[in-house]
């Protein structure tokens, strides 16, 4: 007995000696300037279980390709590792380079690869398993080009290849797509640029040329000309970057409302609704009576992008949350079928005939990552002016007029019957009447 309590004793105070180095190590890093480019590194993150349960888990994993190192050798994933095995042995021997010259490029920023990564398992890719995680950023890299390459000059495959040819890609591309911009997928750019420059020579190429072939890729708008110069950290980043576009200059105002009434009810207080100039989120006005909006395009592939891009500004701090307000302000202007086909019929919406209800289940579910507009953002102003337009007397009463004689159509026509009966009764009296003075 005593033998065994001095046991635990001795195994409980190397425990704890163990706990105080690692925290003695931590004491190293725990300033701010050094916590600062620790979390900086750190750009592909697991998406929280707590999103996850608030929407759909699958929705921020692949289901067709994995990239990276957070759900390499997934089960479900595997048969997609010879084809991407052979994209290496392509690009490789088109390029007329050696295969080792690849690997050493990765090897010269494995760490650094390594540091994008929150949570990577230290002992299946560090230490002595770093040749595995190179060997994946390399085959994953490749993998990568090969997409862009056959995207920008396709017909280098057999006519019959089961994921390169022309065919098979675009019938497999809206998976993979889905895949290039789940959150917990990604691949950082750095990746693609140190393979493009074995393959160039020695020359890296310039960050430009690289978000291109990834916008190209991903059939997206390029950036403005500042953002192009800078690369981006993955596909997602750029995708992000492309949804959003750039902010306008906008100088901040005290009206503010956090929500807004659903399209039909602000169609009854006479709003108009056009489509706006350009297609990006930040273009959202009223002026004179008048709500203008980009166009919403759906399909059975919105959600998945959608939800991987709020998901990214949740869990970076640097990223404005504009995807996140703007899906909150589409939830209240569609709340109803009702909503969509009003706005497929101003041009505002666009999707197969009878999605309206799936639609709606789309924005309910989007809404719960989603984020009220700041007090002194544009869309917050939005908001307000929606919001005052609807509040004024005049239009209240023409909601209030059209909501109980106008959304019914035994109700107007029991309306219109009263009215010419009020008339008729009217002339019945005058005629009556008008004789009489008449005769005297």
């Amino acid at each position: 007995m005593g033998e065994e309590s001095v046991t635990v004793r001795v195994q409980a105070k190397s425990s704890s000696s163990s706990w105080v180095v690692d925290m003695e190590k931590m004491l190293e890093q725990a300033n701010p300037s050094m916590e600062m480019v620790l979390w900086k590194q750190r750009s592909i993150r697991r998406v929280p279980e707590f999103i996850k349960k608030l929407t759909n888990s699958k929705s921020y994993q692949p289901q067709f390709v994995s990239l990276g190192p957070l759900h390499h050798g997934e089960r479900h994933l595997l048969p997609m590792e010879q084809h991407k095995r052979r994209a290496v042995l392509h690009i490789v021997n088109q390029s007329g380079k050696h295969l080792q010259e690849f690997v050493a490029v990765i090897e010269e920023v494995v760490e650094e690869l390594q540091g994008a990564y929150d949570d990577l398992d230290d002992k299946k890719w560090r230490g002595a398993n770093k040749g595995r995680f190179v060997e994946m950023m390399v085959t994953d890299g490749c993998f990568l080009l090969e997409l862009m390459f056959e995207a920008l000059a396709p017909g280098n495959y057999a006519a019959n290849d089961p994921i390169f040819s022309k065919n098979s890609f675009s019938r497999l591309w809206p998976i993979m797509r889905n895949d290039m911009v789940a959150m917990e997928n990604q691949l950082p750019l750095v990746v693609l640029q140190r393979l493009l420059s074995v393959i160039l020579d020695g020359t890296s190429p310039e960050a430009k040329h690289i978000n291109s072939c990834v916008l190209f890729l991903l059939d997206r708008n390029p950036l403005d000309e500042e953002d192009m110069e800078n690369l981006g950290l993955h596909f997602l980043d750029l995708f992000h970057k492309s949804y959003c576009s750039s902010r306008p200059n906008w100088e901040g105002c005290v009206e503010y409302e956090a929500c807004t009434p659903c399209a039909s009810e602000l169609k009854e207080a006479g709003i108009q609704f056009k489509r706006s100039d350009t297609d990006s989120i930040h273009n959202v006005n009223m002026e004179n009576g008048t709500l203008s909006m980009p166009m919403f395009t759906f399909d059975e592939d919105t959600e998945i992008p959608l939800l991987n891009l709020m998901a990214f500004e949740w869990l970076h701090p640097e990223v404005n949350l504009d995807v996140c307000c703007h899906m909150f302000f589409m939830e209240k202007i569609i709340r109803s079928e009702k909503d969509v086909e009003l706005l497929r019929s101003k041009g505002l919406f666009q999707g197969l005939v009878g999605s309206e209800k799936r639609a709606v289940e789309m924005f309910n579910t989007l809404v719960k990552l989603s984020w009220t507009a700041s007090r002194g953002s544009r869309l917050g102003q939005v908001q307000w002016k929606l919001n005052e337009h609807c509040r004024k007397r005049r239009n209240k009463w023409r909601a209030s007029f059209v909501n109980t004689y106008l959304s019914n159509p035994w109700v107007f026509i029991s309306l219109m019957a009263a009215i010419i009966l009020l008339i008729a009764t009217l002339l019945q009296t005058i005629y009556t009447i008008v004789p009489f003075y008449t005769k005297n």
